[in-house]
């Protein structure tokens, strides 16, 4: 309720529809309860079941997959715990996307310091957001719809994953999808009829196709990046419909909610797995909700589908995780894994701004109207659709990539709008740029068309850790993703950022009178502007996350002595206990991580409904 108060709020102050919104009113508010009709039915803790056959924890982008297709069964009873509550219409309007953080959706994690990146930013520490609601982290992210590259998927099983490769995953990928685009369907690589809706925006900005037509000016092609090759130029689709968002709650859980078999039980922080120490086999959760203590079994498995940060937490708070890290904290140790370890996350850089002559980028009075409003409740249409404003989607090579290969090294959102598009209020806050930077920098862009560009490192070198911060599981893990340690994932973020300084001065944008902000870097302006080194100043001050933590709870083979779950995601040395969500990725893929969770989802599920049905069978 805070998000929406704080948008309706927002509104009501805008002087051109100050005294138009009350017009409108009844047909928002309309739109925003009408979830209630729809809403998935939280069950009381006095309705719980002792046991289930399956719980689940965690309702996120694989969580919400995982239990819907196993409630498909009608002889098992599926229990989804999820922490946090459900959402209202408000938080699926694309363009409040940087509303959302900060909010009691948002577990609101953020890193540790340290010197060696984010040195710019407040308090030298990344803001992690994280979904702390039905639907998890689907419900905060920037919904673009990216699978990663073929190779990614085929590296996971020469690294001992049969089953993972391209091949193997393409099909779990058309299985959730339900693609808007014919010209996409119409290849072997999309697919129509699934819970998920993937589309592109309804409504994009001039600079959709100058970006497009300034990759080809810089030799790459137009192209759909999710199709037979990634490297290239595209206006993005994301997990959208009818303009709105869609979740995976919205996709996965909705359609389900009448399954008496499948129960959800929000505002259900799980603090623990049960195990038996003698057994191994995990037989049950414990949890909190509202204020009490609660257990419930599980007659098959349990299933942690708490995220990048939260699985690897729970994990350790269970006793599995490094034996020496858990002692520490007096944990008793049930199985020793490198729990934690093998962090992975696709990181930038903040605040790389062009000036353009013509007003046709997004700012707040664009989208802040009366006319903005209606066009998106009443038609699903205008710019608070937008893809929170990125408008093409780029894959490129640097040097240190092979171009031949089809494997590019750099992924880029190319944005209308920068950090001074909203007056500095929100995006500079969740970038976690400073204010005396701001000022400094950008407070005078608010009122000039802008565009940005926002890195993705897209197979960084470097890797980090979860740790506890103690025993109790309320308090927040630690997080050291150690950005930046490679000296390749510098150099190649230089590479990224003298690129995009070439294609702001191609023809396609310097129609519009593209130009780099020419204000530098505060904390890097003693270093000649638009060098290597600058660069690198830039880059270890402003270090952007693209939020995809990953790889938490590495899959591998026995062998691989920093393996937590086997290719079948069942955690090693524990019966009846898998991870399932983007903590399993041995290597980040290359892209946006959220399509490649429910990926995994799906394909997490058939796992365990062949293992299960195929046991029933042989009785």
């Amino acid at each position: 309720m805070d998000v929406q108060r704080n948008i309706l709020e927002g509104f009501r102050a805008h002087p051109v529809i100050k005294s138009l919104l009350s017009i409108l009113m009844p047909v928002v508010l309309y739109v925003i309860y009408s979830i209630d009709n729809y809403a998935v039915t939280n069950i009381p803790s006095k309705s719980l079941l002792p046991s289930y056959d399956f719980i689940i924890i965690g309702s996120g982008s694989a969580g919400a997959v995982i239990a819907n297709r196993l409630s498909e069964i009608n002889n098992w009873n599926v229990l989804l715990l999820e922490a946090g509550g459900d959402a209202t219409d408000i938080y699926d309007i694309p363009i409040l996307v940087s509303s959302l953080q900060f909010t009691s959706i948002d577990w609101q994690y953020k890193t540790e310091r340290s010197n060696n990146y984010c040195r710019g930013l407040q308090n030298g520490r990344s803001n992690w957001p994280r979904g702390k609601v039905l639907g998890g982290s689907s419900v905060l992210n920037y919904m673009l719809y990216v699978r990663g590259n073929k190779r990614d998927y085929d590296t996971w099983e020469k690294l001992g994953n049969p089953g993972w490769s391209y091949e193997d995953v393409l099909p779990y990928f058309k299985k959730s999808e339900d693609n808007r685009n014919r010209s996409y369907t119409e290849t072997r690589y999309h697919s129509t009829g699934g819970y998920l809706t993937v589309q592109e925006s309804p409504f994009q900005t001039p600079l959709a196709n100058a970006f497009v037509k300034s990759g080809q000016e810089m030799g790459y092609e137009a192209r759909n990046i999710n199709g037979e090759h990634q490297t290239g130029f595209m206006v993005p689709q994301g997990t959208i419909r009818h303009g709105s968002r869609c979740s995976t709650a919205k996709a996965f859980l909705r359609p389900a909610k009448s399954r008496k078999n499948l129960h959800v039980a929000l505002e259900a922080h799980v603090t623990k797995i049960l195990i038996d120490p003698s057994s191994k086999r995990a037989y049950g959760v414990e949890f909190v909700r509202n204020g009490k203590k609660l257990r419930v079994l599980a007659k098959k498995e349990v299933i942690v589908s708490a995220g990048a940060v939260n699985s690897p937490q729970l994990l350790m708070l269970s006793g599995v995780g490094p034996r020496e890290h858990l002692s520490q904290h007096g944990i008793p140790v049930i199985q020793d894994l490198k729990v934690g370890h093998n962090l992975q996350d696709h990181i930038g850089v903040a605040g790389l701004t062009f000036i353009l002559n013509e007003d046709i980028s997004y700012s707040e009075r664009k989208y802040n109207n009366f006319l903005a409003i209606l066009k998106y409740f009443l038609f699903g249409n205008g710019p608070l659709t937008t893809l929170a404003a990125v408008e093409t989607l780029a894959f490129i090579n640097t040097k240190y990539a092979n171009a031949s290969d089809d494997f590019p090294d750099i992924g880029l959102h190319l944005t209308a709008a920068s950090l001074s598009s909203d007056g500095g209020r929100n995006i500079r806050k969740i970038q976690g740029v400073t204010k005396e930077c701001y000022e400094a920098m950008f407070s005078e862009l608010d009122k000039v068309s802008t565009w940005s560009a926002y890195h993705m490192l897209l197979r960084p070198k470097s890797r980090g850790v979860i740790k506890l911060r103690s025993d109790d599981p309320f308090d927040y893990p630690l997080i050291y993703p150690n950005y930046l340690d490679h000296p390749l994932d510098v150099a190649t973020l230089v590479e990224g950022i003298k690129f995009v300084v070439e294609l702001s001065k191609t023809a396609s944008l310097k129609r519009y009178g593209s130009r780099i902000n020419p204000k530098p870097f505060p904390g890097c302006e003693n270093i000649p502007v638009l060098t290597d080194e600058y660069w690198e100043c830039v880059i270890r001050h402003y270090t952007a996350t693209i939020y995809h933590p990953s790889g938490t709870c590495k899959m591998g083979p026995s062998s691989d002595p920093e393996a937590v779950v086997d290719p079948q995601l069942r955690v090693y040395g524990v019966k009846g206990l898998r991870v399932i969500d983007a903590s399993i990725m041995p290597n980040i893929v290359s892209g946006n991580t959220n399509a490649a969770v429910i990926m995994i989802g799906e394909k997490g599920s058939d796992m365990i409904k062949k293992f299960w049905l195929r046991r029933r069978g042989r009785r």
